[in-house]
């Protein structure tokens, strides 16, 4: 019985090789292929939207010539490739490689600059979804990490071409972070959590005070003062309120205000 189970194990074996010979050798298209060549092909693929491809081929670009001049383009556009492809963690893992191989390439101001982009089409796609979700329940962390991406960009490449544009997004984040908060410091109001709700608030006026949000922040800080019959504080901060937005939309609801300011924003 053993010798027939050595047996029949081997004649599998002998099969499984003579399969294994009978299939076609997998051919290396790119094998002899230039550096030059490799790139224009890979850029091809990228331009024509084919990202996995042109990561293959970007790929191969660096393992066969590590130490031409074409090896670190490559390692720029496999990260480019990967935000094209909204492969977000595969492009910052990219983009970090880059900026700690070559912390003074002529061009890492761009990997700074893609690292915010990376960061900031993520939390695009959590702001879409604003009003959907428990705002107790998202995580602002791509938003924050998108700003301190360009705050770094800007901060170590004041002169460069991107800086102009990072700027301006870093305003957007920063409206966008304050957004955020206030509509935290509402979901508090709405619910009855008065401290937590007036606490949110002021956090977003420490914070952010040339957003556009600081308007409803104060307004929210009066009401919770009011509701927590702290007095003194709610009179503060109408004074300040009325002396920054003296024609306030919140200040037209009048009474109405305590029912319904919070539709205006649904």
């Amino acid at each position: 019985m053993q010798k027939k189970l050595s047996l029949v194990a081997a004649t599998v074996v002998l099969l499984g090789l003579s399969a294994c010979s009978l299939l076609p050798e997998k051919v290396d298209e790119t094998k002899g292929w230039s550096a030059t060549k490799l790139y224009s092909e890979a850029t091809e693929e990228l331009e024509g939207g084919h990202y996995e491809r042109a990561i293959q081929l970007f790929e191969k670009l660096e393992s066969s010539y590590p130490f031409g001049t074409y090896a670190q383009q490559a390692q720029m556009e496999i990260a480019y490739a990967y935000y094209k492809s909204q492969d977000q963690a595969q492009a910052l893992a990219a983009v970090e490689r880059f900026i700690k191989l070559h912390p003074n390439h002529a061009n890492v101001d761009y990997m700074y600059y893609l690292r915010g982009l990376i960061n900031f089409n993520d939390q695009i796609g959590f702001l879409n979804f604003i009003y959907e979700q428990d705002p107790t329940e998202r995580d602002p962390k791509a938003t924050r990490e998108a700003f301190s991406a360009f705050k770094q960009l800007v901060d170590k490449f004041p002169n460069s071409k991107y800086t102009p544009d990072g700027i301006d997004r870093m305003k957007y984040l920063i409206n966008a972070m304050a957004s955020y908060e206030v509509h935290v410091a509402r979901y508090y109001y709405r619910r009855g959590a008065y401290l937590a709700s007036v606490n949110r608030a002021m956090g977003a006026v420490n914070d952010y005070r040339d957003s556009p949000s600081i308007e409803e922040a104060l307004f929210i800080m009066i009401r919770g003062y009011d509701k927590l019959g702290m007095s003194e504080l709610r009179d503060d901060t109408m004074r300040v309120f009325k002396q920054n937005y003296p024609k306030s939309a919140f200040l037209d609801e009048g009474v109405k205000a305590e029912r319904h300011w919070w539709k205006l924003w649904n």
